[in-house]
């Protein structure tokens, strides 16, 4: 199915006129068919006119059925008798055939999104009950699809990822129509089939990575480990997000604009051992790091000891001088010195 595009509708306000000035027309052909039925000389004539007439104001108001006003960033797929014709996307006055119907089969559809939430559409009657007013919601679906750029959060789903720890996971997908006759023909409900698809996807890429930087696994399907993971590689992940949802809904006439993780988290059942591993692993890192640097410090108190000359150690006494260094160096708590008053021996 291609899209076509009606730019050549552009005539509602001559069609207006033309109606009004028509019903004018209508009501001078009856006032003036009954002046002319007093007369017997007119009566046929007068009978015509009245009739034709009368007839005009009854169905005159068909042609304005036809009368669509359309603003920007908006579309209206348009249909005769089962048939596509058209779509309208232009801003402007239109007029088309008055049996047109336009479609739009998720006009009913509420999702999560911006431009699109509960209440849209809807609008509030003041009704008077004699004791007082009340106030009636009144649902008013319009069968335009809009072409401005949305946003749809889908719900967050808990998905396993490739070490099989189930996470928490909440994507956003900025997205657009493109091409209305596709979105309203190909697929039942654009809509609900961009949800689905967004889910499927997710899923699918999120299987491929871990949480956190796991040893030997591949992310990139290269057959080589490296170091992708859902917390470091957020970008690339989103990336790989987008282009899944932007090859399956390429038959919908939608464009993925942008794909965002908006939340990613542990589960909550394994949240706290992984918070505790990971707890762990950092202690772990900061004494390596402490270790490290208080090794290269006692070598260097060794080396400037020897080179000027300023005490000399043998073996033993270096040996017990490293072990007390790096009790002070690594402890957790200041170290409480112990003078020596007598010899060194």
């Amino acid at each position: 199915m291609n899209e076509k595009i009606l730019s050549t509708k552009k005539n509602g306000m001559a069609m207006l006129f033309t109606g009004i000035l028509l019903y004018l027309v209508g009501f001078g052909a009856v006032i003036f068919g009954g002046v002319m039925l007093d007369s017997d000389e007119t009566v046929v004539p007068g009978v015509i006119v009245f009739v034709l007439g009368l007839i005009w104001l009854c169905i005159g108001w068909i042609p304005f059925l036809g009368l669509k006003i359309m603003k920007p960033q908006e579309a209206l797929v348009l249909t005769l008798f089962g048939k596509y014709i058209g779509t309208l996307k232009n801003e402007g006055f239109f007029w088309v055939n008055p049996f047109c119907q336009a479609v739009n089969p998720a006009a009913k559809t509420r999702l999560s999104q911006s431009g699109d939430v509960d209440g849209a559409g809807k609008s509030a009657l003041v009704v008077n009950t004699g004791a007082g007013t009340a106030n009636v919601s009144a649902e008013i679906l319009s069968k335009k699809i809009s072409l401005k750029i949305m946003t749809l959060n889908n719900n967050r789903q808990k998905i396993n990822d490739c070490l099989g720890n189930p996470v928490e996971i909440g994507i956003a997908v900025t997205w657009r129509v493109v091409d209305t006759a596709k979105a309203v023909f190909n697929v039942d409900n654009f809509k609900e089939y961009l949800s689905l698809q967004c889910d499927t996807a997710l899923r699918n890429i999120v299987r491929l990575y871990p949480y956190d930087v796991a040893p030997n696994v591949d992310t990139t399907g290269d057959g080589v480990a490296d170091e992708g993971s859902l917390r470091g590689s957020s970008e690339i992940v989103a990336a790989r997000i987008r282009d899944e949802i932007q090859e399956r809904v390429n038959e919908a006439g939608l464009e993925i604009v942008e794909a965002r993780i908006t939340y990613l988290a542990y589960a909550p059942e394994i949240a706290a051992v992984m918070l505790q591993r990971q707890q762990a692993s950092a202690i772990i890192d900061a004494r390596k790091m402490i270790v490290d640097g208080a090794v290269g410090m006692v070598e260097m108190a060794l080396d400037r000891l020897a080179e000027k000359h300023t005490v000399e150690l043998d073996e033993e006494r270096k040996a017990a001088m490293v072990s007390n260094l790096l009790v002070v160096l690594c402890g957790n708590q200041n170290a409480q010195p112990v003078v020596n008053s007598g010899s060194l021996y």
